[in-house]
């Protein structure tokens, strides 16, 4: 008699030759197979569920949310001006959203790498959507996966046109709602209500990319589905070199499971394990493969074959979590989770990276200055011996208040003339260039130069200071 332990491996192997021989969702011939998953019941699709209306609701109500009147987040990248957190970020903080780009980075391959994909599962928008949103259109009006796989191979009869019909026309109305949505990102609520308001020959850049925004989303909702995931994220092909055997994501019992077997008059055989081949899990699997057969790029952890094998296993009076969320480890040899060294080192440079971005955000001035001397003669002599310099100076305003600009001496003796007024007046989020000059008595210059600094004043207080050099004729020797 052949040991249990040699038929599961045997079996294991055979499945591990076959399964990967290609995509769950393209055939023998190359072409597409198209899904069409059972509805998905349980705790874990409840839970999905609620939490998905929840980041709707943050995702379609922050472009509205506001503080002091200006957008809680704001990416305009055609005029260059970034809100974040109603802080205004302009090209030259570009520093510092690469430091926070790159700390997002670091933060996923960490949350990867102790759980698995569970952002893709609970709260990407591409899963979200689709399985919160728009599969849940096509379970109301087309009925379930298998309604739904003999709808569409039915020849066209009123039934059928009238089905797919308001089925499509909701899926492009919703795309189009997240294509304003998107849009309303970029450009703000107020310029999307106004060209949404006005004429299209008035707003004819606007319109057009409302219409490919919306055209976009209906296309990867309606058609391309879940080769979003499969072929144009990289975060899923990512994973082998992100996971490994401690990491926590949705697993199948092999060592309870296998060998696998039918019921025979509702009883199990006592030589079989707990999987009793009902192959619900596969049926409920949104990107079409066999969660039995291990961790797979395909897998997105959406919890469906979880629910539907606790379902079948409450039936059958066995304990539930015959796939559940655990590691390779635990599986195998029983071994609780617990921290690596490379835990350990994301953590540590995850750490510096949010140290160093806080502290540069919490050090960002208002104001930034740059002065620079002007083209042209690198100095002039006056009548009354003074020596003048000509600079210019280019001043952003980062905030969302009007203010004031002077500049002063600190550390010469001297006099500054701004070229045309007294003072710089800056809107909010405006860049101003001005001219102006500096003179400085030659007796005050020790020699051809003399490195001076101007302090920039708001409403005469102090923001910050720049240094710059000023030139002077050489002296005669004595």
């Amino acid at each position: 008699m052949i040991p249990d332990e040699t038929i599961l491996a045997n079996r294991l192997k055979e499945e591990r030759e076959s399964f990967r021989d290609r995509i769950g969702i393209i055939d023998k011939k190359g072409k597409r197979v198209w899904i069409y998953p059972k509805k998905p019941k349980g705790s874990f699709y409840n839970a999905r569920v609620l939490v998905g209306i929840v980041l709707l609701g943050i995702l379609f109500g922050i472009p509205f949310l506001r503080i002091d009147g200006h957008p809680f987040l704001l990416f305009n990248i055609i005029e260059r001006k970034f809100i974040l957190f109603g802080l205004a970020f302009w090209p030259q903080d570009f520093y510092l959203m690469a430091l926070t780009f790159l700390s997002l980075i670091v933060f996923g391959i960490l949350f990867t790498a102790i759980f698995g994909r569970v952002w893709c599962g609970w709260a990407c928008p591409q899963t979200i959507f689709m399985e919160i949103v728009f599969r849940k259109i096509e379970y109301w009006i087309e009925g379930d996966g298998a309604q739904q796989y003999q709808l569409d191979r039915r020849e066209w009869t009123p039934e059928k046109v009238f089905k797919k019909t308001v089925k499509h026309i909701l899926f492009f109305g919703i795309s189009f709602i997240i294509g304003n949505t998107l849009l309303a990102y970029i450009i703000g609520t107020d310029a999307l209500f106004h060209i949404i308001g006005s004429p299209i020959q008035e707003h004819v850049g606007g319109f057009t990319a409302m219409v490919i925004f919306s055209l976009i989303f209906y296309g990867i909702f309606a058609r391309f589905r879940e080769q979003a995931c499969l072929f144009v994220c990289p975060y899923g092909r990512l994973q082998s070199v992100l996971l490994d055997k401690n990491s926590i994501v949705v697993m199948y019992d092999y060592l309870r499971g296998e060998p696998r077997g039918k019921l025979s008059k509702g009883v199990l055989a006592e030589r079989n394990g707990d999987c009793i081949e009902c192959k619900l899990c596969v049926q409920v699997c949104p990107t079409g493969i066999d969660i039995r057969n291990g961790t797979q790029m395909e897998c997105v952890n959406c919890t469906a074959c979880i629910d539907a094998c606790d379902g079948v296993m409450e039936k059958i009076g066995r304990p539930k979590k015959l796939i559940r969320y655990a590691s390779q480890n635990l599986i195998s040899q029983k071994m609780s989770f617990k921290l690596t060294p490379r835990i350990y080192a994301y953590s540590t440079v995850l750490s510096i990276l949010l140290i160093v971005t806080v502290s540069l955000i919490s050090l960002r001035k208002d104001i930034q200055t740059t002065i620079l001397r002007a083209k042209g003669p690198m100095y002039q002599l006056m009548e009354n011996g003074d020596i003048r310099n000509v600079y210019t100076a280019k001043v952003l305003n980062k905030t969302f208040h009007d203010m004031k600009i002077a500049f002063r001496p600190e550390n010469f003796d001297g006099r500054i003339q701004l070229i045309g007024t007294d003072d710089l007046h800056l809107e909010s989020d405006e860049l101003v260039e001005s001219t102006f000059i500096v003179d400085i008595p030659q007796t005050a210059i020790p020699g051809n130069s003399l490195k001076i600094k101007i302090g920039v004043y708001r409403d005469d207080r102090l923001v910050s200071t720049e240094q710059t050099s000023f030139i002077a004729p050489i002296k005669p020797k004595p």
